[in-house]
């Protein structure tokens, strides 16, 4: 047998360790390839979303090198821990240290190549149907016909066999000689009784409590500066979570004998202080990893939902149309709009708005004015609230409210070019007057205080108000190519369905491209529990095999080994559930919107797809200390 022989010999017989380090570097290939496909695809040169999209995909891709790095780099430094009996095997056998480093190099290599021959592969026979999902999600059906991707092989192949051999060069550098006796005991050495600090204990509950509370208590741009403390706090608090407060944990409940006696919860709780002290490391990187993977996805599903939400929660308008007095199209483009509207037979009713803008002498912010008349003929038309200003009093309407938080009826606005000072009253928030949506400062003032601006432009404004406005898209479209961009700015045009559609592609977009980094993620945590729970399997079966020994029956076994994997698998995402949850909270203070139903869609998918894992890989590790038991 030749060296390059013994390395592949090494690589297929511990398939089953190498398993998920193998799938999981084969889907983040998989995943690049993916994204390289999108970026290098001709149809995106030519069009102005496409250089959007190619920007996403290749800004995607750096992350998931980035983080491949990282993984690929832990897991090698796992199974060279794992392997020190075998390495052992080696020594005894005479082979030298130079040797010992190139097999680990051939090795590492071996699976490279591997992984990332198999994900160009997989993403190749994936790659129509992962087109036909791309140009669907991201607004471009039809314009993404399938191609042979050279460039995207031949720019994953080479990137991802650079990642490859860089870290097996560095693996196997850094790989030092140990004594025969420690390659031999390394893994069998007795452990010392986990002991943990009351102090850094306490400083974990402190550290996440205050991290809770702070992200809780914090609200609108007061969200984005605590965003990074509360990250550190947060983040140094999971790490003695796990290190020191579960520990003591952990002793308490043994210290209560009834509850320690009761059943196997004796072998449970004995063996779980270890398990907790051994996996602390993985279970704050999965912890960390998961919690980035649901608040990413989150804040991407909860941002789409809320443009959306912010452009149709009241009354939409499928055309919105302004003329300024110098527009000598204002006619012609209104018989357009109503030519287009006839023609598709679409009932609508059009509303039209004089306002007039000025600005406010203390902020220096355009505000627009509207007549109590015409606020008050349309609030009769929609059964809202009328209003019967006397004076200079005036309403303010606001855009959202923030402007709400923001009114002071205490100050007086004074207008600029009117030289006129009104008293704010009062701002009505519950109204779908059209207006608003095309003003942040929206005044409703008494007719005469109107006809006092007679230095002032008036605005025409132009509300198409269809029952079927999701169907205007088209006519939006039609409607934009004759309706042109004013080079004066004397008029101005929007479709609510093409803004829609719009904002839904940009978003769409977004949560493609961050839905697959947080697969990425979500499969590496997965990976990272793999690798630690199989590189425990031979000594937790000599344990099992000393506990069978004294009595302990199959299925007392099965619940033994049920509870360990239970912690093992749920912990840390409960804790990430939690931390997700937490973020996200904190994100719905900051725009002042309800994300609770994109939260619990995100979270609860990400814990059942956990839960099915759990349960195939609980199927699994029985069988294989069972079988190794008989």
């Amino acid at each position: 047998m030749t060296f390059h022989q013994l390395a592949f010999k090494n690589v297929t017989r511990n398939k089953r360790t190498y398993a998920a380090y193998f799938f999981s570097s084969m889907f983040s290939v998989m995943v690049f390839f993916v994204y390289a496909i999108f970026a290098f695809h001709p149809s995106l040169s030519n069009e102005n979303l496409g250089n959007y999209v190619s920007l996403g995909m290749r800004f995607a891709e750096s992350i998931i090198y980035v983080f491949s790095f990282f993984f690929v780099l832990y897991s090698m430094s796992t199974f060279l821990k794992s392997r020190k009996k075998e390495f052992g095997i080696f020594v005894i056998h005479g082979i030298s240290n130079f040797q010992l480093k190139l097999l680990v190099f051939l090795e590492n290599m071996i699976i490279g190549f591997g992984a990332t021959v198999s994900g160009i592969t997989a993403g190749l026979i994936f790659a129509k149907a992962l087109l036909l999902i791309g140009e669907n999600a991201i607004g471009l059906v039809g314009r993404l016909p399938f191609y042979f991707p050279w460039k995207a092989i031949i720019f994953t192949f080479i990137a991802f066999l650079t990642l490859f051999l860089f870290i097996s060069l560095f693996t196997a550098t850094i790989l030092r000689g140990n004594k025969l006796i420690d390659l031999f005991t390394g893994s069998a050495k007795p452990k010392p009784e986990p002991k943990a600090s009351i102090w850094l204990s306490l400083l974990a509950a402190v550290l996440l409590i205050t991290g809770y509370v702070i992200a809780l208590l914090v609200r609108k741009e007061g969200v984005f500066f605590a965003m990074i403390p509360v990250t550190i706090i947060v983040s140094i608090g999971t790490y003695f979570l796990f290190t020191q407060l579960s520990v003591s944990i952990i002793s308490a409940l043994k210290h209560n004998k009834k509850l320690y006696r009761h059943k196997t919860n004796m072998i449970a709780l004995s063996n779980l202080a270890y398990r907790m002290q051994d996996n602390a490391r993985i279970f704050f990187i999965v912890t960390i990893v998961s919690t980035v993977a649901f608040a990413s996805i989150g804040t991407l599903v909860g941002l789409r939902s809320m443009m959306i939400d912010s452009m149709t929660s009241e009354k939409p308008y499928a055309f919105t149309y302004s003329s300024k007095k110098n527009n000598v199209q204002e006619m012609k483009h209104i018989s357009l709009i109503e030519h287009e509207l006839n023609k598709e037979k679409l009932e609508y009713k059009k509303l039209n708005m004089p306002a007039k803008n000025e600005t406010s002498l203390r902020t220096g912010n355009e505000v627009t004015l509207v007549k109590q008349s015409i606020f008050n003929q349309y609030a009769k038309s929609e059964n809202e609230e009328t209003v019967l200003l006397k004076g200079n009093e005036t309403i303010y309407l606001p855009y959202s409210k923030k402007g709400v938080d923001q009114f002071n009826k205490n100050e007086k606005i004074t207008l600029k070019e009117s030289n006129i000072t009104l008293d704010p009253v009062k701002a009505i928030t519950h109204s779908s007057f059209p207006l608003r949506r095309t003003s942040f400062n929206l005044l409703v003032v008494p007719d005469l205080i109107y006809n006092k601006m007679r230095n002032t432009e008036e605005e025409n404004y132009y509300f198409f108000d269809v029952n079927r406005w999701q169907e205007t898209r088209s006519i939006g479209n039609t409607l934009l190519k004759q309706i042109t961009p004013s080079p004066d700015q004397a008029y101005s045009f929007s479709s609510l369905a093409v803004d829609i559609g719009k904002t839904n592609e940009g978003m769409s977009l977004m949560l493609f491209v961050g839905l697959f980094i947080g697969a990425v993620f979500f499969v590496a945590a997965g990976s990272f529990l793999y690798f630690r729970l199989y590189s425990d399997l031979d000594d937790d079966i000599r344990q099992y095999n000393a506990i069978t020994k004294l009595g302990l029956t199959e299925k007392e076994l099965t619940k033994v080994i049920t509870t360990q994997l239970a912690l093992l698998f749920f912990v840390p995402i409960i804790v990430a559930t939690i931390h997700g949850a937490i973020a996200l909270t904190a994100l719905q203070h900051m725009f002042e919107y309800s994300l609770i139903k994109e939260s619990t869609l995100v979270l609860g998918s990400f814990f059942l797809i956990q839960v099915f894992y759990f349960l195939f890989m609980r199927t699994r590790y029985i069988h294989h200390v069972k079988r190794a038991l008989m």
